[in-house]
Formats: structure tokens, sequence, C-alpha cells
């Protein structure tokens, strides 16, 4: 059969404000997984900068049996018009849409689409192996795990597949189907990777844990390598993010990929995220030796009763800690924060903004708490009549989707423009972006989110 595997287009805020797409890794994964029985096809429409007319020609030049759809919340509405010109297209194709957001409402998005015949739940290689294997044999879908289809007027939601226990098996991502130099920051080719898939911790405000089971599965250091050496040798690519929730969650296994980089005398550079309470001293300094130029810090709130009530399991000394650590190794820090939590009042917004400001930190990333489907602040937003809207394009992180006791829209919108501004315009932070002049589009990013808060306040 053939099948085309589609990111809608959707112009993201990232997008907007750093001029920066990532590769599709979820598509590029189930590429890998089909394409030994299959033509398969990848519409990066970000990264060709596609309009919808676009991915109307491609469909019609291509044809193919199978649309498959990923999105995430805001892009939602994108998504929904690629169904339809797929239909408009072909239309006895089988429209299957994927990504947290479907995963968690599935028979909501068959309702709110009349043009999608399928959503797969969750983790996706197995799953599609055996919905492709029924669709190509016109057999029942009944018995297909991990979905949610149509069946006449009916929508049945089948039992969920069990998650790969070891992810060593799943194929490499087929880059090799995306225009592979188009994904450059700063002019300088990059992609991403995932060795790990899953998070432990329950935070109210993330989906990760639920989408992947509540638990974390971690690639051998040995397969991370080898994809390493592809994208390095292969590629010709020395500039790699790593996508996991935490890099370092497994200290040991981060050293020993830590160790083959250096081993093996790649000059490659590398970001990733993690916990402030998985750094030591020995593993940062590791990873700074194995190239890593910036840590992405989930810190959340200068609040300690906030990081109490959303379930972060951290302390601020332990983010001072954990700052200090990776700054004297070397490395850059990348701190993410958020307001307008439930029980967030002005003052503790205010702390945030002064904590964040009181770290030595690189850059900062400040949102507005949005209650993405599949987290428990959505489910409490919903029980409690909370959501000031239920248009997913405005699930974007930078306006307020729900109502705050004692806080306004205006309030919450005021607050996220001052933090940008009154942590980036400083003299310490502008000396530091004139001396270093490695990464500048995280840089451009920062003013041009300014001027992009700037406008819609």
């Amino acid at each position: 059969m053939k099948i085309c595997l589609i990111s809608p287009p959707y112009n993201s805020a990232v997008k907007s404000v750093v001029g920066v797409s990532s590769p599709p890794l979820g598509l590029a994964y189930l590429a890998s997984v089909l394409r030994d029985n299959h033509e398969v096809r990848i519409i990066d429409s970000n990264i060709l900068d596609y309009s919808m007319e676009d991915v109307r020609r491609e469909l019609k030049d291509f044809y193919p049996d199978i649309v498959g759809i990923t999105s995430v919340t805001p892009s939602i509405p994108q998504a929904y018009a690629v169904a339809k010109i797929a239909k408009d297209v072909r239309k006895d194709c089988t429209v299957v849409m994927g990504g947290p957001h479907v995963t968690f409402l599935p028979v909501q998005t068959l309702r709110e689409c009349e043009y999608v015949d399928i959503i797969v739940k969750g983790e996706g290689e197995r799953t599609v192996e055996e919905l492709t294997k029924a669709v190509e044999n016109g057999v029942s879908l009944e018995k297909v795990r991990g979905i949610t289809f149509r069946k006449g007027d009916k929508i049945i939601d089948n039992k969920p597949m069990p998650f790969i226990k070891n992810i060593d098996e799943i194929p490499f991502p087929s880059r090799d189907l995306l225009p592979f130099d188009k994904y450059q920051a700063n002019g300088v080719r990059y992609t991403t990777m995932l060795t790990s898939r899953g998070c432990p911790f329950g935070c109210s405000f993330c989906a990760s844990s639920r989408l992947f089971g509540g638990y974390w599965r971690g690639r051998s250091p040995k397969n991370v390598l080898e994809e390493m050496r592809i994208i390095y040798e292969d590629y010709n690519t020395k500039n790699v993010e790593f996508l996991d929730d935490t890099f370092t969650l497994n200290q040991k296994r981060a050293e020993e990929i830590c160790d083959g980089i250096i081993r093996e005398g790649w000059d490659i550079t590398w970001g990733a995220s993690s916990r402030v309470d998985t750094l030591t001293r020995r593993l940062v300094e590791k990873m700074k030796r194995a190239g890593c130029w910036v840590l992405y810090l989930g810190i959340e709130s200068g609040c300690q009763r906030i990081l109490n009530g959303v379930g972060k399991r951290i302390t601020l000394e332990q983010v001072k800690k954990a700052v200090r650590i990776v700054k004297n190794a070397g490395i850059e820090v990348l701190g993410s924060f958020i307001i307008g939590f439930p029980d967030d009042t002005l003052k503790s917004i205010k702390q945030t903004i002064k904590f964040a400001k009181s770290l030595n930190i690189d850059y900062a990333q400040f949102s507005i708490l949005t209650p993405y489907p599949g987290t428990p602040v959505f489910n409490y937003a919903v029980e409690n009549d909370l959501l000031l809207t239920k248009d997913w394009s405005k699930y974007t992180a930078i306006d307020p989707i729900m109502k705050i006791k004692g806080i306004t829209e205006k309030q919450l919108k005021s607050f996220l423009r001052k933090a940008y501004i009154s942590f980036y315009l400083r003299p310490k932070i502008i000396w530091r972006w004139i001396r270093n002049r490695q990464f500048t589009f995280v840089k451009n990013g920062v003013r041009a989110v300014i001027n992009y808060l700037r406008g819609r306040t």
C-alpha cells in the first residue's frame, strides 16, 4: 500500500519567533516500521513551508491508500483540514490521526472531525503494524490494539497496545525520507534524537507520564551511539537535541553515552532536558567533555508552595545547587518557568520572576499554564468549569486558557511580557550575548518573543 505520513501546516509560536522547525521524529519512526512492506512518504509541511494547497498537490501526486496525520493540541484545526483534503483527493483512503491530543480525546476527535477514520492512541509503532495489515487485508479493526475507530454510526474504543519494553527493538527513524538539509539552526544543520521514553513523575501540568504509562524506558548506550554515528558520519551533522523528558534520569546510562561520545572523538555539540534532582558534578562535567552545551531545566516556579502543589517534587534549594553545578562545568542553562497555576497568586508569580532573575541562568522560557488534554490540570479545569476556551488553536502557552482566582487574563499576559523583558533586558544578559556568539538563533528568538508578546498584549 501507499502510506503518506503528514505533519500539517502549522506556524507555531516557536517557529514564528525562533525560525526553527524540528524534524517530525514520530513520523520518521513510524515510517521505519512500515517501509519494508509499504511505499511510504513523509510530508513535513512546516519545514517545506507548505500551504494546504501544497499538501493537496502532494496527495494528488502520491494518491495514498492511507494518510497518517500527526498533531499537537494547537495544531488540531490544521490536522482536521488535512484530513478533509485527504478525503477530497481520495474518498476511499483511510485517514488515521495520532499524537498526544487525540490519544487523550479519541472519541471527541472523531466526533469533531468527520474525515478522520481511526485514532492511534499512544505509542504507535506496533499499532500501525497491526492496523496496516488489517486495512490491507480488509479485516475487522476490532482486534487491532491501541485504536479508536468508526464502525457505521458507532465509535469503537479498542484495548490499549502494551508498551514496547525494549525500545532498542524499534528501528532508527527514517531521516532519509525527510528533507534533512533543511533542518537548520542559525544556518547549521541539526537534528533531534530520542534516547528514552516516558517519565515516572506525575506533574499535574504535564501529560508525558500518562502518555507513556507512568514509567521510563531507556535505550541502551550502545544503541544510542549507533544512531549518533549514523547522524555524524552519514548525515554529516554535528548538532543534536535530545528530546527525552529527562536525559539524566538514569545517571549511569547518561555517563556511558557520554563516555562513548568522548571515546569516538566526535566533534559534536548537543543539548538535553533534565531535572535538577538528577544532576551531579561528576555527571555534568562528563557531559561537558562529551559536547553538551546547554541543559534545559524545568524549574517551573519560584514559590515552594506552588512546586509542592503541582507535584514537581523538587525544592528551590535543589534548583540553586543544580544551576551552580551546571554553570561551573561550563554548560549553559535554559530555565523553564510557568505562571498561572491554579493556586498562583500575584505574589507567587512575582516570586517566580524574581527567582528566575536571581539564578545564574543564560536563558529563561516563560509560559502561561496551558491545561492540555491528558493532564490532571485539564481534568481539574473541566470539572470546575475553569476553561476559558476550547478553541484548541489558542492552547499555545502564550494565551490564558483557564480562570485563576484573583488574577485576570490581562494581568497574566502583562506578567508574561514583563517576565521576558525584565529577564533579558539586563546588562549582564546583554553582555553575555555580546560575548558568546554561539547559537545566536536562541538570542534572536528571545528578542522576537518579546516583540511577539508586545504585539499581543
